[in-house]
């Protein structure tokens, strides 16, 4: 395995193969990645929505600004925030860290206590562009975790978030959209494919102190 191969070989995918799908077995290790991310105080403000629904990948296509890869795609992930972190939310996931550690309320209570207040002096402005933030963690992961296995992929934020929201019906899961992810193989005849990565060189890229 090498992971600045695989990099290399990742690019934005402009045009899937639709008759290649990705299988369940790699799906799953996608999903766990995906559950795997780091996120700010551990507390995984987001979801993720798998579509593999045809009709509606091409029902999105117009609200994707007509970008094709939704369409053709074998699954498409889209990436979706929490649309408030609350007290209840804050407190269910020290209950998880108890039930799993088995750590003392006397150690949890006051970082506990802390977030909550923390989060109650929040806008919500606020709150959605910090769980947007970890959205991002999540689709870089998965950009590199995907290129790992070979599997296609094409990170988006070109598409239209409500009417995302309004067909998967989010709203009703208080979820919003903030980010999309085909995945799947690449044609064949996507002239992206053959093209040379561009990136500055790495010397200008990185800075020893």
């Amino acid at each position: 395995m090498d992971i600045t191969q695989d990099l290399k070989w990742r690019y934005a995918t402009k045009k899937f193969d639709n008759n290649k799908k990705v299988s369940k077995d790699d799906i799953d290790k996608i999903l766990e990645a995906f559950n795997l991310t780091a996120s700010s105080y551990g507390l995984q403000p987001i979801k993720l929505v798998v579509l593999q629904d045809e009709l509606k990948q091409e029902e999105l296509v117009k609200f994707s600004m007509m970008q094709q890869q939704v369409k053709d795609a074998s699954h498409v992930l889209v990436f979706c925030i929490d649309s408030e972190v609350n007290e209840d939310k804050i407190s269910d996931y020290f209950n998880l860290v108890k039930q799993t550690r088995n750590t003392p309320d006397d150690i949890l209570n006051p970082f506990k206590k802390f977030l909550i207040e923390d989060f109650k002096l929040k806008t919500q402005e606020e709150i959605e562009a910090w769980a947007k933030n970890q959205a991002y963690l999540a689709m870089g992961n998965l950009l590199t975790v995907c290129a790992m296995l070979k599997i296609d992929s094409c990170p988006m934020e070109g598409f239209n978030p409500d009417k995302f929201d309004e067909i998967l019906g989010l709203h009703k899961l208080n979820l919003k959209s903030v980010l999309v992810m085909p995945i799947g193989y690449r044609s064949e005849d996507d002239f992206m494919a053959s093209l040379k990565k561009v990136r500055k060189p790495i010397e200008d890229m990185i800075i020893f102190k």
